[in-house]
């Protein structure tokens, strides 16, 4: 039977995390929540289905088992994760390597990685960028601690989105929610985390040297989104390119799609409804996490949703 695959996923405690992810249903184990791993096949946090024939499958052995089902991808491991975060604090100053670096010096993927800001407290900041010219600058300017100068703020409010690729120094701001889809790696590089210590009153482990390595220079390119209004549907695409799409569905009504990917990943951001694959309808809320395999062509949604779609560059 052609079914979408719902998943299970993993939370994940973080110094910087809080409680905002208990609005998505989910039942939080504390209040240092910090993400959601909702669509994730790496090692870190592995999501398992939780429907039909493949119930109980861990989705990193699905895709190694059943590779039919993900479009025979050639890629050796689930290229994508998708995350749900809660800044209920900043975030540490950060960097990630490309592929190539990444798989030198970590032994996995880089991390290209975008966001959409599902809600942002009143006069909310990321760190979208620096102001150095070049590495001695960079050096110099981290080394004395000069980061009012270094680093580049910029404001944000719900539904802004941010297309962060490898290189690109970053930080989520307190008060931020936001969707993430990245690569499959869970590589950082810190720069500065704001001197804080762990729950042993030890400072974070910085990453200066790799961090100079691998940073770019200049503004960060953002995308330009594309909205197109069709029956029932908003639709906004944000990215695509060779490591993935993301668009955001608004729908409002029946939507009737026809497959366009070998598979896409699909989050309920708000609303409630239905999905109907093969004549089989699936309840839908905010929260939910699935994906559509390489067997399903065509579906469809009924309600008031807002999803955040995206498949792999391949």
């Amino acid at each position: 039977m052609t079914q979408p695959l719902f998943l299970n996923s993993v939370l994940q405690e973080k110094i910087w995390g809080g409680n905002h992810l208990k609005d998505f249903g989910y039942d939080l184990p504390s209040d240092k929540i910090g993400e959601y791993w909702a669509i994730s096949a790496h090692p870190n946090g592995v999501s398992v289905v939780k429907n039909g024939e493949f119930a109980g499958q861990k989705l990193d052995d699905l895709y190694k088992n059943r590779r039919d089902l993900f479009g025979n991808s050639k890629k050796e491991v689930f290229p994508l994760l998708t995350k749900i975060l809660d800044a209920n604090d900043w975030l540490s100053v950060q960097v990630h390597p490309d592929d190539t670096y990444g798989l030198a010096n970590e032994g996995e993927l880089g991390k290209t990685e975008c966001w959409y800001i599902i809600s942002a407290e009143p006069n909310a900041e990321i760190i979208y960028g620096h102001n150095a010219k070049n590495k001695a600058e960079l050096r110099a300017m981290i080394e004395s601690g000069d980061w009012d100068h270094l680093l580049t703020k910029v404001q944000v409010k719900a539904g802004d989105f941010f297309y962060v690729p490898s290189g690109t120094m970053h930080a989520i701001g307190k008060g931020i929610l936001i969707l993430e889809t990245q690569q499959s790696s869970d590589t950082t590089y810190r720069v500065y985390d704001f001197d804080r210590k762990d729950d042993k009153g030890n400072l974070r482990e910085l990453h200066i040297d790799k961090s100079i390595d691998v940073l770019n220079y200049g503004a960060p390119a953002n995308t330009v989104p594309v909205v197109t209004n069709e029956e029932n549907l908003v639709r906004t695409s944000y990215v695509s390119n060779d490591f993935f799409t993301v668009e955001k569905w608004e729908i409002s009504g029946l939507v009737k799609f026809i497959k366009t990917a070998p598979y896409m990943l699909c989050s309920v951001l708000e609303g409630q409804g239905i999905l109907r694959v093969c004549g089989e309808s699936y309840a839908l809320k905010k929260g939910d996490h699935f994906i559509l395999p390489s067997d399903i062509a065509a579906w469809e949604f009924e309600g008031n949703l807002t999803l955040i779609a995206s498949h792999d560059g391949e």
